[in-house]
């Protein structure tokens, strides 16, 4: 099975890359970040017609996640849970009944949390301790689990071409990545990492400055698994490529294969 998670940064105005890669990759499940849409208005019938089954969250404009998948879950969650309050469209998450039982998937589109000295940053660090607080009840079920989305984590100094150009940002900020740590601790699975430690691996590339010419990128995009999905983990996968299409995201897909049984 091939689990994707990609930020598409506008579905309709990447509709055309990202049918293309659909076509391409065919991944069992696509998790779409910033699709920049409400729920009606997303243009599922051109990737229906592909054979996907479409679940979104959606929100006008900005924010919004959605989940493209070969067969229906049979559960959907829309929102993160912690707060009631909370109308950003940034967390969807999907049940699919698997030959050897279910498999859970979210699609995550973390804050950004930009400037540090406003209350977007202590939105972000608030959002990260309601996923950690999700993510720690969820590994009670002792099921495959896969966290997938834009992050907005520079997780170690590795994950960016110039660290140094992050100190003052909120993706590299000591709290951010410490936050990021309590989440994996728990015992989740960064899957780009378990596979690869190569330097120069990243995920996303600004539009400014020739940053993709110049290999000046980050990697803010993860998957994370938990214990039964990790010991299901066959490859990993990043679809650099794609960046060089025509109008193309700032961000380009991450995508993990799982095998049908553990070890296998």
């Amino acid at each position: 099975m091939l689990i994707a998670t990609w930020n598409i940064n506008g579905v309709k105005a990447r509709l055309d890359a990202l049918l293309a890669w659909l076509d391409e990759r065919s991944p069992d499940i696509a998790c779409l970040q910033e699709i920049k849409s409400v729920d009606e208005n997303f243009p599922r019938q051109a990737i229906e017609e592909r054979g996907y089954h479409v679940e979104t969250h959606g929100q006008k404009g900005f924010n919004g996640v959605a989940l493209l998948s070969k067969t229906a879950p049979t559960a959907v969650g829309r929102g993160l849970p912690g707060d009631d309050s909370d109308e950003h469209a940034r967390y969807i998450e999907g049940v699919w009944q698997t030959d050897s039982g279910p498999l859970r998937v979210a699609s995550l589109y973390l804050p950004n949390g930009n400037p540090i000295d406003t209350p977007k940053f202590a939105y972000k660090l608030a959002w990260m301790e309601r996923l950690i607080a999700h993510a720690r009840a969820a590994l009670e079920r002792e099921e495959p689990l896969v966290l997938a989305g834009d992050y907005n984590v520079i997780a170690q100094r590795a994950d960016a071409a110039f660290p140094d150009n992050w100190l003052g940002d909120a993706l590299f900020q000591p709290e951010t990545r410490a936050a990021f740590r309590r989440l994996t601790n728990l015992g989740l699975t960064d899957a780009l990492r378990a596979s690869s430690d190569a330097a120069g691996t990243y995920t996303f590339w600004d539009y400014q400055a020739g940053a993709w010419q110049k290999n000046n990128g980050i990697r803010i995009d993860h998957l994370l698994l938990s214990p039964e999905a990790q010991e299901r983990l066959v490859s990993v996968g990043i679809d650099k490529h794609v960046r060089a299409w025509e109008k193309p995201s700032d961000h380009v897909p991450v995508i993990i294969e799982l095998a049908d049984q553990p070890g296998s």
